[in-house]
Protein backbone atom coordinates (compact mmCIF):
# COMPACT_ATOMS: atom_id res chain seq x y z
CA UNK A 1 0.00 0.00 0.00
CA UNK A 2 1.10 3.74 -0.70
CA UNK A 3 2.78 5.33 1.85
CA UNK A 4 0.32 8.31 1.21
CA UNK A 5 -2.59 5.77 2.32
CA UNK A 6 -0.75 4.92 5.61
CA UNK A 7 -2.70 6.51 8.78
CA UNK A 8 -1.04 7.40 12.20
CA UNK A 9 -3.78 6.59 15.37
CA UNK A 10 -3.29 9.05 18.16
CA UNK A 11 -5.17 12.08 19.66
CA UNK A 12 -2.89 14.70 17.57
CA UNK A 13 -3.81 12.43 14.79
CA UNK A 14 -7.64 13.62 14.99
CA UNK A 15 -6.81 17.21 16.33
CA UNK A 16 -5.40 17.52 12.96
CA UNK A 17 -8.54 16.30 10.89
CA UNK A 18 -10.64 18.09 13.53
CA UNK A 19 -9.00 22.09 12.96
CA UNK A 20 -9.39 21.03 9.23
CA UNK A 21 -13.58 21.44 9.73
CA UNK A 22 -15.98 24.60 9.93
CA UNK A 23 -13.50 26.92 12.02
CA UNK A 24 -10.93 26.72 9.16
CA UNK A 25 -13.23 27.38 6.11
CA UNK A 26 -12.78 30.72 4.78
CA UNK A 27 -15.24 29.90 1.66
CA UNK A 28 -16.13 26.74 -0.17
CA UNK A 29 -15.63 26.44 -3.81
CA UNK A 30 -18.51 24.19 -5.80
CA UNK A 31 -17.09 20.49 -5.09
CA UNK A 32 -17.22 17.54 -7.43
CA UNK A 33 -18.73 14.88 -5.10
CA UNK A 34 -20.62 16.03 -1.95
CA UNK A 35 -21.29 13.17 0.51
CA UNK A 36 -24.26 13.48 3.01
CA UNK A 37 -22.99 11.07 5.89
CA UNK A 38 -19.82 10.12 6.89
CA UNK A 39 -20.62 6.14 8.29
CA UNK A 40 -19.96 2.61 6.12
CA UNK A 41 -21.25 3.91 3.05
CA UNK A 42 -19.88 7.39 3.34
CA UNK A 43 -16.05 6.41 4.43
CA UNK A 44 -15.53 4.07 1.18
CA UNK A 45 -17.22 6.63 -0.95
CA UNK A 46 -15.08 9.73 0.47
CA UNK A 47 -11.72 7.26 -0.41
CA UNK A 48 -12.24 6.11 -2.93
CA UNK A 49 -13.59 9.27 -5.18
CA UNK A 50 -10.49 11.17 -3.20
CA UNK A 51 -8.15 8.32 -4.41
CA UNK A 52 -9.18 9.13 -8.05
CA UNK A 53 -8.48 13.25 -7.64
CA UNK A 54 -12.07 14.04 -7.48
CA UNK A 55 -12.56 16.91 -5.18
CA UNK A 56 -14.68 15.61 -2.66
CA UNK A 57 -16.90 17.41 0.62
CA UNK A 58 -18.38 14.99 2.97
CA UNK A 59 -20.79 16.89 5.52
CA UNK A 60 -21.64 14.76 8.46
CA UNK A 61 -24.43 15.48 10.99
CA UNK A 62 -22.21 14.34 14.23
CA UNK A 63 -18.94 14.88 15.49
CA UNK A 64 -15.55 13.89 14.48
CA UNK A 65 -14.73 11.68 17.35
CA UNK A 66 -10.95 11.12 19.09
CA UNK A 67 -11.74 7.32 19.94
CA UNK A 68 -8.59 8.18 22.96
CA UNK A 69 -10.46 11.04 24.41
CA UNK A 70 -13.95 10.34 23.33
CA UNK A 71 -14.74 6.64 24.16
CA UNK A 72 -15.37 5.19 27.48
CA UNK A 73 -15.63 1.95 29.08
CA UNK A 74 -18.99 3.45 30.19
CA UNK A 75 -22.39 2.20 28.90
CA UNK A 76 -24.53 4.57 29.64
CA UNK A 77 -22.57 7.58 28.45
CA UNK A 78 -21.30 5.55 24.79
CA UNK A 79 -25.35 5.76 23.98
CA UNK A 80 -24.53 9.15 22.83
CA UNK A 81 -22.53 7.77 19.32
CA UNK A 82 -25.78 6.82 18.40
CA UNK A 83 -28.56 9.41 16.62
CA UNK A 84 -31.02 10.08 19.41
CA UNK A 85 -32.95 12.86 18.47
CA UNK A 86 -36.81 12.71 18.53
CA UNK A 87 -38.60 10.46 15.93
CA UNK A 88 -41.21 8.98 16.21
CA UNK A 89 -42.97 5.24 15.86
CA UNK A 90 -45.90 3.70 14.89
CA UNK A 91 -47.42 0.58 13.51
CA UNK A 92 -48.04 -2.71 15.33
CA UNK A 93 -44.53 -2.94 16.11
CA UNK A 94 -42.91 -0.24 16.34
CA UNK A 95 -39.04 0.21 16.56
CA UNK A 96 -36.56 1.13 19.03
CA UNK A 97 -34.58 3.43 17.34
CA UNK A 98 -31.34 4.52 18.58
CA UNK A 99 -27.80 2.92 19.74
CA UNK A 100 -28.34 -0.65 18.29
CA UNK A 101 -29.33 0.74 14.31
CA UNK A 102 -27.81 4.18 13.99
CA UNK A 103 -25.22 6.02 14.31
CA UNK A 104 -23.83 9.93 14.75
CA UNK A 105 -20.46 11.18 13.99
CA UNK A 106 -17.93 10.63 11.79
CA UNK A 107 -17.76 6.53 11.30
CA UNK A 108 -21.70 6.46 11.64
CA UNK A 109 -22.74 3.05 13.34
CA UNK A 110 -19.57 1.28 12.43
CA UNK A 111 -18.07 3.35 14.98
CA UNK A 112 -20.00 0.81 17.63
CA UNK A 113 -21.11 -1.96 15.59
CA UNK A 114 -19.83 -5.28 16.78
CA UNK A 115 -18.31 -6.10 13.69
CA UNK A 116 -19.69 -8.79 12.68
CA UNK A 117 -18.72 -9.04 8.56
CA UNK A 118 -21.53 -10.96 6.65
CA UNK A 119 -21.96 -11.67 2.77
CA UNK A 120 -25.43 -11.60 1.49
CA UNK A 121 -25.97 -15.54 -0.76
CA UNK A 122 -27.28 -15.71 -3.88
CA UNK A 123 -30.34 -16.22 -2.80
CA UNK A 124 -31.00 -12.98 -1.02
CA UNK A 125 -30.74 -11.40 -4.61
CA UNK A 126 -33.39 -13.33 -5.77
CA UNK A 127 -36.20 -14.33 -3.21
CA UNK A 128 -38.95 -13.47 -5.73
CA UNK A 129 -37.96 -15.98 -8.02
CA UNK A 130 -36.76 -18.96 -5.46
CA UNK A 131 -38.93 -18.41 -3.20
CA UNK A 132 -41.98 -16.45 -4.41
CA UNK A 133 -41.38 -13.73 -1.63
CA UNK A 134 -39.95 -10.36 -1.44
CA UNK A 135 -38.32 -9.27 -4.49
CA UNK A 136 -35.28 -9.64 -6.95
CA UNK A 137 -32.22 -7.48 -6.75
CA UNK A 138 -31.24 -5.98 -10.06
CA UNK A 139 -27.92 -7.79 -9.24
CA UNK A 140 -26.79 -10.81 -8.19
CA UNK A 141 -24.37 -12.21 -6.11
CA UNK A 142 -21.30 -12.03 -8.29
CA UNK A 143 -21.36 -8.34 -9.15
CA UNK A 144 -20.85 -8.08 -5.51
CA UNK A 145 -18.15 -10.81 -4.73
CA UNK A 146 -15.15 -8.63 -6.29
CA UNK A 147 -15.88 -5.85 -3.78
CA UNK A 148 -16.49 -7.78 -1.04
CA UNK A 149 -13.24 -9.92 -1.80
CA UNK A 150 -11.66 -5.52 -2.25
CA UNK A 151 -13.34 -4.32 1.37
CA UNK A 152 -12.33 -7.30 3.38
CA UNK A 153 -8.51 -7.24 2.21
CA UNK A 154 -8.59 -3.13 2.41
CA UNK A 155 -9.51 -3.69 6.38
CA UNK A 156 -7.84 -7.40 7.22
CA UNK A 157 -11.56 -8.88 8.11
CA UNK A 158 -10.71 -11.61 10.40
CA UNK A 159 -12.36 -14.96 9.79
CA UNK A 160 -12.53 -18.97 9.86
CA UNK A 161 -10.49 -21.18 7.31
CA UNK A 162 -13.99 -22.36 6.03
CA UNK A 163 -17.46 -20.32 6.23
CA UNK A 164 -19.95 -23.32 5.26
CA UNK A 165 -22.60 -21.23 3.90
CA UNK A 166 -23.49 -19.26 1.06
CA UNK A 167 -20.99 -18.19 -1.74
CA UNK A 168 -17.76 -17.44 -0.03
CA UNK A 169 -16.01 -19.92 1.75
CA UNK A 170 -13.17 -19.08 2.60
CA UNK A 171 -10.34 -17.98 3.77
CA UNK A 172 -10.89 -14.65 5.01
CA UNK A 173 -7.78 -12.14 4.87
CA UNK A 174 -6.46 -12.72 9.04
CA UNK A 175 -7.49 -15.72 10.74
CA UNK A 176 -10.15 -15.84 13.23
CA UNK A 177 -9.58 -14.52 16.94
CA UNK A 178 -8.69 -16.55 19.72
CA UNK A 179 -9.29 -17.38 22.24
CA UNK A 180 -13.26 -16.93 22.06
CA UNK A 181 -15.69 -16.19 25.18
CA UNK A 182 -17.06 -18.97 27.50
CA UNK A 183 -20.30 -17.78 25.80
CA UNK A 184 -19.22 -18.42 22.34
CA UNK A 185 -17.58 -21.71 23.41
CA UNK A 186 -21.11 -22.75 25.05
CA UNK A 187 -22.85 -21.84 21.85
CA UNK A 188 -20.64 -24.25 19.75
CA UNK A 189 -20.96 -26.83 21.67
CA UNK A 190 -24.60 -26.41 21.88
CA UNK A 191 -24.53 -26.11 18.14
CA UNK A 192 -22.31 -29.16 17.65
CA UNK A 193 -24.41 -31.57 20.03
CA UNK A 194 -27.67 -30.66 17.44
CA UNK A 195 -25.77 -31.08 14.60
CA UNK A 196 -25.99 -27.50 13.51
CA UNK A 197 -22.51 -26.31 12.15
CA UNK A 198 -21.23 -23.48 13.67
CA UNK A 199 -18.17 -21.13 13.29
CA UNK A 200 -16.20 -18.55 15.22
CA UNK A 201 -17.92 -15.01 13.63
CA UNK A 202 -15.96 -13.43 10.46
CA UNK A 203 -15.27 -10.06 12.18
CA UNK A 204 -13.95 -6.15 11.40
CA UNK A 205 -11.60 -6.77 14.31
CA UNK A 206 -8.08 -7.16 14.09
CA UNK A 207 -6.57 -10.55 15.07
CA UNK A 208 -2.97 -9.09 14.79
CA UNK A 209 -1.49 -5.82 13.58
CA UNK A 210 -2.52 -3.90 10.61
CA UNK A 211 -1.36 -0.34 8.90
CA UNK A 212 -0.51 1.19 12.60
CA UNK A 213 -3.19 -0.37 14.34
CA UNK A 214 -3.16 -3.13 17.45
CA UNK A 215 -4.70 -6.76 17.38
CA UNK A 216 -7.85 -6.99 19.53
CA UNK A 217 -7.06 -7.35 23.37
CA UNK A 218 -10.88 -8.60 24.10
CA UNK A 219 -11.71 -5.10 26.13
CA UNK A 220 -15.38 -6.02 25.21
CA UNK A 221 -16.51 -2.64 24.93
CA UNK A 222 -16.91 -2.97 20.76
CA UNK A 223 -20.34 -1.36 21.35
CA UNK A 224 -19.23 1.49 23.09
CA UNK A 225 -16.69 2.61 20.57
CA UNK A 226 -13.26 0.95 20.36
CA UNK A 227 -10.47 2.82 21.97
CA UNK A 228 -7.59 0.85 21.32
CA UNK A 229 -9.02 0.91 17.29
CA UNK A 230 -8.55 -2.45 17.03
CA UNK A 231 -11.67 -2.51 15.56
CA UNK A 232 -12.80 -1.23 12.29
CA UNK A 233 -14.51 1.86 11.91
CA UNK A 234 -15.01 4.61 8.85
CA UNK A 235 -12.90 7.03 11.72
CA UNK A 236 -10.27 5.01 12.27
CA UNK A 237 -9.63 3.92 8.31
CA UNK A 238 -11.27 5.39 5.31
CA UNK A 239 -12.27 8.52 6.71
CA UNK A 240 -8.38 9.46 7.87
CA UNK A 241 -7.40 8.44 4.23
CA UNK A 242 -9.93 10.21 2.30
CA UNK A 243 -8.59 12.95 4.02
CA UNK A 244 -4.77 12.38 3.32
CA UNK A 245 -6.14 12.08 -0.83
CA UNK A 246 -7.40 15.72 -0.28
CA UNK A 247 -11.11 15.04 1.07
CA UNK A 248 -12.63 18.10 3.33
CA UNK A 249 -14.77 16.56 5.94
CA UNK A 250 -17.53 19.06 7.87
CA UNK A 251 -18.61 17.38 10.77
CA UNK A 252 -21.41 18.97 13.25
CA UNK A 253 -23.47 19.92 9.75
CA UNK A 254 -26.65 19.15 9.45
CA UNK A 255 -28.06 19.10 5.88
CA UNK A 256 -31.43 20.22 5.64
CA UNK A 257 -31.91 20.38 1.79
CA UNK A 258 -31.08 19.05 -1.64
CA UNK A 259 -30.79 21.92 -4.15
CA UNK A 260 -32.22 22.00 -7.37
CA UNK A 261 -31.51 24.19 -10.22
CA UNK A 262 -33.88 22.70 -13.66
CA UNK A 263 -33.67 18.89 -13.41
CA UNK A 264 -30.17 18.27 -11.77
CA UNK A 265 -29.21 18.54 -7.89
CA UNK A 266 -26.82 21.43 -7.49
CA UNK A 267 -26.04 21.57 -4.21
CA UNK A 268 -27.26 21.09 -0.53
CA UNK A 269 -27.73 23.33 2.21
CA UNK A 270 -26.45 22.57 6.15
CA UNK A 271 -26.42 24.13 9.23
CA UNK A 272 -23.52 24.67 11.59
CA UNK A 273 -24.10 26.44 15.01
CA UNK A 274 -27.19 28.01 14.02
CA UNK A 275 -25.92 29.78 10.72
CA UNK A 276 -26.75 28.30 7.06
CA UNK A 277 -24.34 27.37 4.68
CA UNK A 278 -24.49 25.96 1.48
CA UNK A 279 -22.50 23.43 -0.57
CA UNK A 280 -22.49 23.51 -3.99
CA UNK A 281 -21.55 20.17 -6.23
CA UNK A 282 -21.66 18.38 -9.49
CA UNK A 283 -22.77 14.95 -8.10
CA UNK A 284 -24.83 15.00 -4.69
CA UNK A 285 -24.29 11.40 -2.44
CA UNK A 286 -26.54 10.39 0.01
CA UNK A 287 -25.26 8.05 2.12
CA UNK A 288 -27.73 8.66 5.59
CA UNK A 289 -29.00 6.20 7.73
CA UNK A 290 -32.18 4.84 6.31
CA UNK A 291 -34.89 7.38 8.26
CA UNK A 292 -32.88 10.15 7.32
CA UNK A 293 -31.94 9.76 3.82
CA UNK A 294 -35.95 9.57 3.13
CA UNK A 295 -36.63 12.14 5.33
CA UNK A 296 -34.51 14.84 3.66
CA UNK A 297 -35.98 13.62 -0.10
CA UNK A 298 -39.70 14.00 0.88
CA UNK A 299 -38.70 17.34 2.81
CA UNK A 300 -36.61 19.10 -0.59
CA UNK A 301 -39.84 18.41 -2.33
CA UNK A 302 -40.08 21.33 -5.47
CA UNK A 303 -42.62 22.49 -7.91
CA UNK A 304 -40.91 20.20 -10.43
CA UNK A 305 -40.86 17.04 -7.86
CA UNK A 306 -43.75 18.19 -5.66
CA UNK A 307 -44.03 14.10 -4.06
CA UNK A 308 -40.22 14.82 -2.88
CA UNK A 309 -36.92 14.45 -4.95
CA UNK A 310 -36.41 11.02 -6.87
CA UNK A 311 -39.89 9.95 -5.92
CA UNK A 312 -41.73 9.56 -8.84
CA UNK A 313 -42.28 5.91 -8.46
CA UNK A 314 -44.17 6.66 -4.85
CA UNK A 315 -41.37 4.46 -3.25
CA UNK A 316 -39.06 6.96 -1.46
CA UNK A 317 -39.19 5.98 2.57
CA UNK A 318 -41.15 2.47 1.69
CA UNK A 319 -40.63 -0.60 2.34
CA UNK A 320 -38.25 -0.04 5.50
CA UNK A 321 -37.23 -3.26 6.92
CA UNK A 322 -35.20 -4.10 10.23
CA UNK A 323 -33.82 -7.63 10.78
CA UNK A 324 -35.99 -9.31 13.86
CA UNK A 325 -33.35 -9.61 16.68
CA UNK A 326 -34.49 -11.32 19.37
CA UNK A 327 -32.79 -12.62 22.66
CA UNK A 328 -32.76 -15.99 24.65
CA UNK A 329 -30.83 -15.14 27.89
CA UNK A 330 -30.05 -18.62 29.63
CA UNK A 331 -28.75 -19.29 33.29
CA UNK A 332 -25.90 -22.00 33.43
CA UNK A 333 -24.68 -24.13 36.39
CA UNK A 334 -21.25 -22.38 35.77
CA UNK A 335 -20.12 -18.96 35.42
CA UNK A 336 -19.90 -17.72 32.11
CA UNK A 337 -19.21 -14.01 32.08
CA UNK A 338 -20.98 -12.38 29.31
CA UNK A 339 -18.88 -9.28 29.52
CA UNK A 340 -16.03 -11.28 28.81
CA UNK A 341 -14.18 -10.69 25.27
CA UNK A 342 -15.97 -9.56 21.97
CA UNK A 343 -19.31 -9.51 21.98
CA UNK A 344 -19.99 -11.84 18.98
CA UNK A 345 -17.29 -14.67 18.78
CA UNK A 346 -19.59 -17.77 17.13
CA UNK A 347 -22.08 -17.72 14.54
CA UNK A 348 -24.12 -20.29 12.92
CA UNK A 349 -26.48 -19.93 9.11
CA UNK A 350 -27.71 -23.41 9.32
CA UNK A 351 -30.81 -21.99 9.31
CA UNK A 352 -30.70 -19.44 6.73
CA UNK A 353 -31.89 -20.84 3.53
CA UNK A 354 -35.38 -21.45 2.84
CA UNK A 355 -37.20 -24.68 4.14
CA UNK A 356 -40.51 -25.25 3.42
CA UNK A 357 -41.12 -27.65 6.30
CA UNK A 358 -40.65 -25.25 8.98
CA UNK A 359 -43.96 -22.91 7.42
CA UNK A 360 -42.38 -19.96 6.64
CA UNK A 361 -39.52 -18.54 3.47
CA UNK A 362 -36.39 -17.18 4.04
CA UNK A 363 -34.08 -17.51 7.32
CA UNK A 364 -31.41 -16.69 9.89
CA UNK A 365 -28.16 -16.61 11.68
CA UNK A 366 -28.16 -16.63 15.06
CA UNK A 367 -25.14 -15.53 17.15
CA UNK A 368 -23.37 -16.45 20.70
CA UNK A 369 -23.67 -12.25 21.68
CA UNK A 370 -22.24 -10.83 24.78
CA UNK A 371 -23.91 -8.26 27.04
CA UNK A 372 -22.39 -5.89 29.58
CA UNK A 373 -24.77 -5.76 32.81
CA UNK A 374 -26.91 -2.69 32.46
CA UNK A 375 -27.53 -3.84 28.62
CA UNK A 376 -28.77 -7.22 30.01
CA UNK A 377 -31.05 -5.34 32.88
CA UNK A 378 -32.48 -3.22 30.43
CA UNK A 379 -33.27 -5.64 28.38
CA UNK A 380 -35.35 -7.84 30.80
CA UNK A 381 -37.16 -5.15 32.61
CA UNK A 382 -38.29 -3.87 29.37
CA UNK A 383 -41.47 -5.37 27.61
CA UNK A 384 -40.60 -9.24 26.73
CA UNK A 385 -41.81 -11.69 24.07
CA UNK A 386 -44.92 -12.79 26.08
CA UNK A 387 -45.75 -9.36 27.44
CA UNK A 388 -44.80 -9.43 30.74
CA UNK A 389 -42.19 -7.05 32.40
CA UNK A 390 -39.51 -7.40 35.08
CA UNK A 391 -39.22 -5.26 37.80
CA UNK A 392 -37.51 -4.29 41.59
CA UNK A 393 -36.92 -7.02 43.83
CA UNK A 394 -37.39 -9.47 40.95
CA UNK A 395 -35.21 -7.71 38.82
CA UNK A 396 -32.22 -7.27 41.02
CA UNK A 397 -32.35 -11.11 42.15
CA UNK A 398 -31.70 -12.04 38.80
CA UNK A 399 -29.03 -9.55 37.89
CA UNK A 400 -26.77 -10.45 40.88
CA UNK A 401 -26.68 -14.02 38.75
CA UNK A 402 -25.87 -11.97 35.79
CA UNK A 403 -21.97 -13.96 35.15
CA UNK A 404 -23.86 -17.06 34.85
CA UNK A 405 -26.40 -16.23 31.95
CA UNK A 406 -25.22 -17.07 28.28
CA UNK A 407 -27.30 -14.94 25.66
CA UNK A 408 -27.71 -15.94 21.80
CA UNK A 409 -28.98 -13.53 19.06
CA UNK A 410 -31.15 -13.88 16.34
CA UNK A 411 -30.46 -11.71 12.70
CA UNK A 412 -33.73 -12.27 11.23
CA UNK A 413 -35.00 -11.91 7.70
CA UNK A 414 -38.22 -9.60 7.54
CA UNK A 415 -39.54 -9.29 4.39
CA UNK A 416 -40.25 -6.06 2.07
CA UNK A 417 -43.83 -4.29 2.72
CA UNK A 418 -44.63 -1.25 1.73
CA UNK A 419 -46.95 -0.83 4.79
CA UNK A 420 -43.65 -0.51 6.42
CA UNK A 421 -42.42 3.39 5.83
CA UNK A 422 -40.73 6.69 7.37
CA UNK A 423 -43.19 9.53 6.59
CA UNK A 424 -42.91 13.18 7.34
CA UNK A 425 -45.06 14.20 10.46
CA UNK A 426 -46.06 18.64 10.49
CA UNK A 427 -43.94 18.25 13.90
CA UNK A 428 -40.98 20.23 13.40
CA UNK A 429 -37.35 19.83 15.23
CA UNK A 430 -34.68 22.57 16.13
CA UNK A 431 -33.39 22.67 12.48
CA UNK A 432 -37.29 23.51 11.02
CA UNK A 433 -37.34 19.77 9.26
CA UNK A 434 -40.23 17.81 9.97
CA UNK A 435 -40.15 15.21 12.57
CA UNK A 436 -39.88 11.77 10.52
CA UNK A 437 -42.04 8.87 11.88
CA UNK A 438 -41.11 5.70 11.32
CA UNK A 439 -43.71 2.79 10.47
CA UNK A 440 -43.66 -0.72 11.25
CA UNK A 441 -45.18 -4.12 11.73
CA UNK A 442 -43.88 -7.77 11.60
CA UNK A 443 -45.40 -9.72 8.70
CA UNK A 444 -46.94 -13.26 9.25
CA UNK A 445 -43.67 -15.16 7.83
CA UNK A 446 -41.59 -12.66 10.06
CA UNK A 447 -43.24 -13.68 12.64
CA UNK A 448 -43.17 -17.47 12.32
CA UNK A 449 -39.35 -16.75 11.02
CA UNK A 450 -38.45 -15.29 14.62
CA UNK A 451 -40.76 -17.92 16.61
CA UNK A 452 -38.78 -20.87 15.01
CA UNK A 453 -35.69 -19.05 15.64
CA UNK A 454 -36.46 -18.68 19.49
CA UNK A 455 -37.62 -21.96 19.62
CA UNK A 456 -33.83 -23.10 18.42
CA UNK A 457 -31.69 -20.46 20.51
CA UNK A 458 -33.82 -22.85 23.82
CA UNK A 459 -33.07 -25.41 22.40
CA UNK A 460 -29.17 -24.79 22.22
CA UNK A 461 -28.93 -23.26 25.94
CA UNK A 462 -30.65 -26.46 26.98
CA UNK A 463 -28.18 -28.80 25.19
CA UNK A 464 -25.20 -27.28 27.38
CA UNK A 465 -27.28 -27.95 30.20
CA UNK A 466 -28.98 -24.30 30.56
CA UNK A 467 -32.63 -22.95 31.43
CA UNK A 468 -33.70 -20.32 29.00
CA UNK A 469 -35.19 -17.99 31.45
CA UNK A 470 -35.61 -14.52 29.48
CA UNK A 471 -37.05 -13.91 25.92
CA UNK A 472 -36.83 -10.19 24.32
CA UNK A 473 -38.04 -8.90 21.57
CA UNK A 474 -35.65 -6.38 19.73
CA UNK A 475 -34.79 -5.28 16.17
CA UNK A 476 -31.51 -4.39 14.28
CA UNK A 477 -30.33 -2.96 11.66
CA UNK A 478 -32.95 -0.76 9.31
CA UNK A 479 -32.36 -1.47 5.53
CA UNK A 480 -34.29 0.22 2.32
CA UNK A 481 -36.71 2.99 1.69
CA UNK A 482 -35.06 3.75 -1.37
CA UNK A 483 -34.70 0.87 -3.02
CA UNK A 484 -32.63 -0.33 -6.31
CA UNK A 485 -34.24 -1.82 -9.50
CA UNK A 486 -34.18 -1.59 -12.75
CA UNK A 487 -37.70 0.04 -13.31
CA UNK A 488 -38.06 3.23 -12.78
CA UNK A 489 -41.88 2.76 -11.21
CA UNK A 490 -41.21 0.43 -8.34
CA UNK A 491 -37.58 1.70 -7.79
CA UNK A 492 -35.77 4.29 -6.51
CA UNK A 493 -32.47 4.10 -7.77
CA UNK A 494 -30.52 2.29 -10.17
CA UNK A 495 -28.50 -1.14 -9.80
CA UNK A 496 -25.39 1.85 -8.94
CA UNK A 497 -27.58 3.75 -6.86
CA UNK A 498 -28.22 6.76 -9.00
CA UNK A 499 -31.80 8.20 -8.87
CA UNK A 500 -33.81 6.97 -11.58
CA UNK A 501 -35.18 10.80 -11.79
CA UNK A 502 -32.53 13.56 -10.96
CA UNK A 503 -29.19 11.72 -13.27
CA UNK A 504 -26.32 13.57 -10.37
CA UNK A 505 -27.98 12.71 -7.42
CA UNK A 506 -26.93 9.07 -5.73
CA UNK A 507 -27.98 7.00 -2.86
CA UNK A 508 -25.55 5.01 -1.17
CA UNK A 509 -26.18 2.51 2.02
CA UNK A 510 -28.79 0.53 3.20
CA UNK A 511 -31.52 2.21 2.14
CA UNK A 512 -30.97 1.08 -1.43
CA UNK A 513 -31.42 -2.61 -0.36
CA UNK A 514 -34.39 -4.70 -1.87
CA UNK A 515 -34.59 -7.62 0.47
CA UNK A 516 -32.55 -7.55 4.34
CA UNK A 517 -31.36 -10.92 4.18
CA UNK A 518 -30.78 -12.79 7.49
CA UNK A 519 -27.12 -11.59 8.55
CA UNK A 520 -25.53 -8.67 9.65
CA UNK A 521 -25.47 -5.62 6.65
CA UNK A 522 -21.89 -3.61 6.98
CA UNK A 523 -20.35 -5.76 4.08
CA UNK A 524 -22.63 -5.15 1.73
CA UNK A 525 -23.50 -1.47 2.77
CA UNK A 526 -19.58 -1.13 2.32
CA UNK A 527 -19.26 -3.77 -1.19
CA UNK A 528 -22.19 -1.63 -2.86
CA UNK A 529 -20.22 1.29 -2.26
CA UNK A 530 -17.60 0.39 -3.46
CA UNK A 531 -18.78 -0.57 -6.66
CA UNK A 532 -20.97 2.45 -7.02
CA UNK A 533 -17.38 4.99 -6.75
CA UNK A 534 -16.02 2.62 -9.78
CA UNK A 535 -19.02 3.43 -11.78
CA UNK A 536 -18.88 7.13 -10.36
CA UNK A 537 -15.30 8.04 -11.47
CA UNK A 538 -16.08 6.02 -14.77
CA UNK A 539 -18.93 8.38 -15.59
CA UNK A 540 -17.62 11.34 -14.33
CA UNK A 541 -14.56 11.06 -16.01
CA UNK A 542 -16.55 10.79 -19.59
CA UNK A 543 -18.73 13.45 -18.21
CA UNK A 544 -21.63 11.78 -18.25
CA UNK A 545 -23.04 12.83 -15.00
Amino acid sequence: MATDDRVTHNSDHYEGYRSRGMEQRKYADEADVCIVGAGAAGGVLAYELAKAGLKVVVIEAGPFWDPQSDFASDELAMRRLAWQETRLVAGNDPLKLGHNNSGRGVGGGTVHFTGVFLRLHESDFQTRSMDGVGEDWPIRYKDLAPYYDKIEREIAVSGPNHFPWGEFNGPYPYPVREPISANAQLFREGCDKLGFESVVAPLAILSAPFEGRPPCINRGFCNQGCMPNAKYSGLVHHIPKAIAHGAEVLSDCMVTEILMAGGRVSGVLFQHEGLTHRQMARVVILAGFVVETPRLLLHSATSHFPNGLANSSGWVGKAIMPHSSHDVYGRLPDEVRLYKGTPVLALTQHFYETDQKRGFARGYTLSAHGSRPVAMAGAISAEREDGSFLWGKKLRETMLDYNQFARITLVGEVLPNPENAVTLTRKKDEYGMPIPQVTFSYGENDRKLYQHAIGQMKRIIEAVGGTPEHVVSDTAHLMGGCRMGDDPETSVVNDFGQTHDIPNLFIAGASTFVTSGGGNPTNTVMALAARTADKLIEAMSRRDV
